[in-house]
């Protein structure tokens, strides 16, 4: 009989060997013949084209059977341990979560190859090449095109590092490379030269789209942009200097991606800075004796934006700043940083929720070597480093990167998500036309052709998550930082923008099928990122509720490990209008009135911390962005913060810390909470708005900082507050107080809040009403209210009190809380 011989690849493209003992699972039997029943095969480990671990099997199939559909897989060991299903892939239906390539045989007596790429990032992009038997590796580009009629690499000017639409800024002294097209619409090729000669080149896609026009983009696989300021010279007058032009429309750049620079010392002139390998770099990364938590439960979470660092700068705070400032967080005790969006953006003074680039740390802020000596620094500090990452949206100004890559037409806007044809929306194509003729310039006018585009509640269209190389582009980009970037966790912009909220532009219509391949994007993200790093830490902002969010895809669910908490937020505090019937705490005690506060409502968003909930009392989007909101300190007095009054903002500000650091989830707070950070931050006022964090740390902001300190040293040093029991003793509208148990093991703590404007000196009964308090000794080992905080030491004066018969009688200050440490 006739055979078709049939090699399959697994290819890593992980520079790292994870994987080891691959066996080829398949549908077919010792024939060669197609099988319900999978046979197993041994693969053999070797070195790819693109110099990471690649496993080979080669089998021969049964001709007779060209008509069948095979499917494939592999087992692995590795980090997860042994015998794992290696495809986190999942076939391209919206219904089903199956897991296994397929393929159909040629039907010729040709050898017939099967790849699977477990990741992207040296499959796309500018990457070494080494050709077998080749000494030294050469260059190889490959772009995803695939409307476009023809695809070349232009090479750019290094002393302005920009091409214009016209082709001006192509340097001439360098070859024109033109690429090849393959079946699934990936254009490669290259240079078989030296990559050591073409280090550093700054290039270009040059491309003849479906409509014939000859249009300039960069690689959106890159791993450098080459401009760093904020100046678009299609729609700005620009000096013509790197520093002004903005990354996303500049010139790629061809580097190395396993050295890195080894310090950042100035180089002289004509001289190159010193690169060692990404090995020895890292080899340095921790300090003996100074452990990293890789629990989520372990953490203290201080989220930062590097931007607003570096007070007194006229222009952005940048790595270089973040890096001095890890010493200020090392005394204030926190074991986490959670850095906003890194990933390159438009111009450089942003938040970053809006990325063109996600393999490219953005390039004003320090770029990528600069990124990887912060992460050094960190963890040499036992800090993890958590990312920030945006995938609901592009930056809606990336004309040069997705928008309209390879065509002009809406259905062939191949990183957007279309639905069907513009002339299936008559009626809005109708009202665009009615728009452009009354020449409107409002936000929300209808746009020809745009119709088909879905809008999901973030700042853009939803990317076309149907297709596996968009969604490849954010699963490859999150191990990038994982494995070569060594972050620790990734926090996802809002996830419910990705599984839920997909409509249709046109007419607010639900689109179930992107809302099902967003659910797919995440599943596969997830599992990915657990193969090549079991303990990594998942976090998503969704505001959904919704349980399987923090489920692992085995168990029907996403596989996050925890989520933002905004309901704890809207409780605890309140200032939002999203807020509006929660029991919004602290801005009802910031009006100054003792009425009777919703502590029945907050009690049950208390409880429900400990389901897998990175809880705050402020951060990024509520510090003044959103409306309605301010800053902690300025909520507590209802923005009347003033000497007089500064009291009674700190005290009530320690206590919304407190309830967040206290309750059963993981706590994060935003920069600058630590001393009273009070000016309001916005997205795009920030540089006017940036506060001396450091500085008011020896002055007013002294006694808040002493406090930080203090009770995230009592968190870390109690098990109890770490783990995720809690009961609910007693809660009281009318008095304003709230007490809470926490537990592990033998271990227990009582937490008694108020926010009340008086304390209670004689004493208040807990218990009975909710839980019954265990008898025996308590010992107050916290209290907000001490002097050293710029309290008035109304407590119980760290004595040891005595519970029985349920209840237990304990002193509570005003606008505080004590901590009572069972004996």
């Amino acid at each position: 009989m006739a055979m078709q011989t049939v090699e399959l690849q697994f290819i890593t493209g992980l520079k790292r060997k994870i994987f080891r003992n691959a066996r080829l699972c398949g549908s077919w039997d010792g024939n060669g013949r197609y099988s319900e029943i999978w046979s197993e095969s041994i693969m053999q480990e070797d070195i790819g084209t693109d110099g990471c671990p690649i496993f080979r099997a080669t089998v021969a199939l049964d001709l007779a059977e060209k008509d069948k559909t095979f499917k494939w897989g592999v087992l692995l060991d590795g980090p997860q341990g042994a015998n794992f299903w290696g495809v986190p892939t999942e076939v391209q239906d919206a219904n089903s979560t199956a897991r296994y390539r397929q393929f159909q045989l040629a039907g010729n007596a040709s050898p017939q190859t099967e790849r699977y790429y477990f990741t992207y990032g040296r499959r796309l992009g500018a990457n070494k090449y080494f050709a077998t038997g080749g000494a030294l590796p050469g260059l190889r580009f490959a772009v995803w095109a695939p409307n476009a009629q023809e695809v070349d690499v232009v090479f750019g000017n290094p002393a302005n590092g920009y091409i214009a639409d016209d082709g001006k800024g192509i340097d001439p002294r360098q070859p024109v490379v033109a690429l090849s097209r393959a079946p699934d619409g990936i254009w490669e090729g290259g240079p078989q030269e030296n990559f050591e000669s073409f280090k550093s080149h700054l290039y270009m896609y040059r491309i003849k789209n479906a409509q014939g026009e000859t249009v300039y983009r960069t690689d959106i696989f890159s791993r450098s942009q080459i401009g760093r300021g904020g100046i678009d010279p299609a729609r700005d007058n620009w000096p013509g200097t790197l520093d002004t032009l903005d990354g996303t429309v500049s010139c790629s750049v061809v580097i190395d991606p396993d050295v890195v620079r080894q310090d950042f010392a100035s180089t002289p002139p004509g001289k190159q800075p010193a690169l060692i390998p990404a090995e020895q770099f890292w080899a340095s990364e921790f300090t003996f004796g100074l452990p990293l938590s890789t629990r989520l439960d372990d953490l203290v979470i201080y989220e930062l934006h590097i931007g607003s660092l570096g007070f007194g700068k006229d222009t952005p705070g940048d790595l270089g700043d973040a890096i001095s400032f890890l010493d200020h967080l090392v005394d204030l005790g926190v074991n986490a940083v959670e850095l906003l969006p890194m990933a390159e953006f438009s111009g450089n003074m942003s938040w970053g929720y809006g990325d063109t680039h996600h393999f490219c740390i953005e390039a004003s802020a320090g770029g990528r070597d600069k990124y990887r000596h912060f992460v050094r620094e960190c963890h040499r500090r036992g800090i993890a480093v958590i990312q920030d990452v945006v995938y609901n949206h592009y930056d809606p100004n990336s004309g040069r990167a997705e928008w309209a890559y390879d065509s002009n037409a809406p259905e062939q806007n191949i990183y957007y998500w279309y639905e069907g044809l513009p002339n299936d929306y008559p009626a809005f194509e109708a009202a665009a036309k009615l728009a452009e003729q009354n020449h409107s310039t409002a936000p929300d006018r209808p746009i020809a052709g745009h119709g088909g585009y879905l809008d999901n509640g973030s700042t853009g269209y939803t990317p076309r998550f149907r297709e596996e190389v968009v969604r490849q582009q954010f699963i490859s980009s999150a191990a990038f930082l994982i494995e070569e970037m060594h972050v620790d966790g990734l926090r996802v912009d809002l996830t419910q923008a990705i599984h839920r909220d997909n409509v249709l532009h046109a007419d607010g219509r639900s689109i179930g099928d992107a809302n099902s391949f967003g659910q797919k994007l995440l599943r596969e993200w997830s599992r990915t990122l657990r193969m090549i790093h079991p303990n990594v830490m998942l976090i998503a902002e969704d505001h959904t509720g919704w349980d399987a969010v923090t489920k692992l895809p085995a168990k029907g669910g996403l596989g996050f490990e925890a989520r933002w908490a905004a309901e704890f937020y809207h409780n605890l505090i309140g200032d939002s209008p999203s807020a509006e019937g929660k029991a919004r705490l602290l801005k009802q005690a910031g009006y100054g009135g003792n009425e009777p506060l919703a502590m029945d409502s907050f009690a049950d968003a208390l409880n429900a911390s400990s389901h897998n909930q990175v809880v705050y009392h402020e951060s990024h989007d509520e510090a003044g962005n959103a409306s309605g909101t301010e800053r902690t300190i300025e909520t507590a007095v209802n923005d009347v913060l003033n000497e007089a009054t500064r009291p009674w903002a700190e005290a009530r500000s320690r206590v919304s810390f407190g309830l967040s650091m206290l309750s059963a989830g993981t706590p994060m707070f935003f920069m600058g909470e630590e001393i009273g950070a009070k000016n309001q931050f916005t997205y795009n006022n920030f540089m006017n708005q940036r506060e001396d964090i450091l500085g008011e740390r020896r002055n007013s902001g002294k006694t808040l900082f002493r406090y930080y300190q203090d009770l995230i040293t009592l968190s870390r040093r109690q098990r109890s507050i770490r783990s995720h029991n809690i009961d609910i003793l007693h809660r009281s509208n009318a008095n304003r107080v709230i007490a809470f148990k926490r537990w592990s093991g033998d271990e227990e703590v009582i937490v008694v809040a108020s926010l009340n404007n008086a304390p209670f000196a004689n004493g208040y009964v807990i218990g009975k009403d909710q839980l019954a308090i265990p008898d025996g000794a308590w010992k107050e080992v916290f209290n907000s209210d001490a002097a050293v905080y710029g309290g008035q030491n109304m407590g119980n004066g760290g004595t040891t009190i005595s519970s029985s018969n349920g209840c237990i009688n304990t002193k509570i200050p005003a606008n505080g809380f004590v901590v009572l440490a069972r004996q």
